[in-house]
């Protein structure tokens, strides 16, 4: 047998409101996110592991992009796999229907919790795990933020309940939305990967975070004129090595230059384009934590 013994834990999840479709893996498995999520915005989100059956993913997205109920699209492919026993995997469909098989033959702990949208699965574990992450991750998609950080949340609450019993290796997180990728072009919303790391959830959520910035949309509440922060951008400006303009705490046409080439040079183009007359200050913060001279 090829197939992979991907002992880990995992949760697929829709989020109605946004249309979106997300998967979040961890496990002591070098680069697991190449392995268990997969996702497609219209049809829905699998995570398959425990000796992984990776057409399980290909073959349950085109199963539900063609209508198919989630549970639907698991039993066909249990029951067309000899080596069903020993597979685990959850889906979510593209009406947000959660189902989620594990197989006789998973190593304990094993098993699955299904809920309204979402699904959590996992095979040697500490007893507790799938219960935590359904737990936090209903509790977080009720509150602030979006289906990444609900999914990693819910990663967190499982580690933090024993998560694999073997130990911690590598973590990821898929969201999918129509043109919700970079251009637009694609739905790859979000795909983030820690591959080898002593802390992997941690780390994945930092790259969460660092996503927002990058790719986040700028809240009304966090534009402020660019006149107003004229002299913090010029001392940003100088400790970067460029022409803050000629006059000290004035925002002139070589300050906006100026920053608009280092705002395109630390990749913050999607929140500021270089016109108007206001800024997000989460751009001038970011600036300022890598460039600004101590006091």
């Amino acid at each position: 047998m090829h197939d992979l013994n991907i002992c880990t834990f995992s949760i697929v999840a829709h989020d109605p409101g946004k249309a979106e479709w997300g998967v979040a893996v961890a496990s002591k498995f070098l680069g697991v996110g190449a392995v268990v999520p997969w996702a497609r915005a219209g049809a829905g989100a699998v995570a398959t592991q425990s000796y992984a059956n990776l057409t399980y993913g290909t073959r349950g997205l085109e199963l539900m992009e063609q209508g198919k109920p989630a549970q639907t699209a698991v039993q066909t492919l249990i029951e067309a796999d000899p080596d069903a026993a020993l597979r685990q995997v959850g889906m979510v469909d593209r009406d947000g229907r959660a189902a989620a098989y594990t197989g006789a033959g998973c190593h304990a702990w094993a098993g699955h919790v299904e809920g309204s949208g979402y699904a959590c699965q996992g095979n040697i574990l500490a007893p507790g795990t799938v219960e935590a992450m359904a737990a936090r991750f209903e509790a977080e998609r009720s509150g602030l933020g979006e289906l990444a950080d609900w999914l990693v949340a819910a990663l967190a609450a499982g580690q933090a309940a024993g998560g694999d019993s073997r130990g911690r290796q590598a973590a990821a997180v898929l969201v999918v939305r129509a043109d919700g990728g970079y251009g637009g072009n694609n739905d790859r919303y979000l795909d983030l990967r820690v591959d080898d790391d002593p802390d992997p959830i941690s780390r994945l959520r930092h790259l969460v975070d660092l996503h927002h910035l990058y790719f986040g949309q700028t809240r009304r509440e966090d534009l402020v004129p660019l006149a107003s922060v004229a002299g913090v951008i010029q001392e940003i400006l100088r400790c970067a090595s460029y022409d803050p303009g000629a006059v000290p705490g004035r925002f002139d046409e070589t300050t906006r230059q100026s920053l608009a080439a280092l705002v395109g040079i630390e990749n913050l183009e999607e929140r500021w384009n270089g016109e108007g007359d206001v800024i997000d200050i989460q751009v001038v913060r970011h600036l300022q934590g890598l460039y600004a001279r101590p006091s």
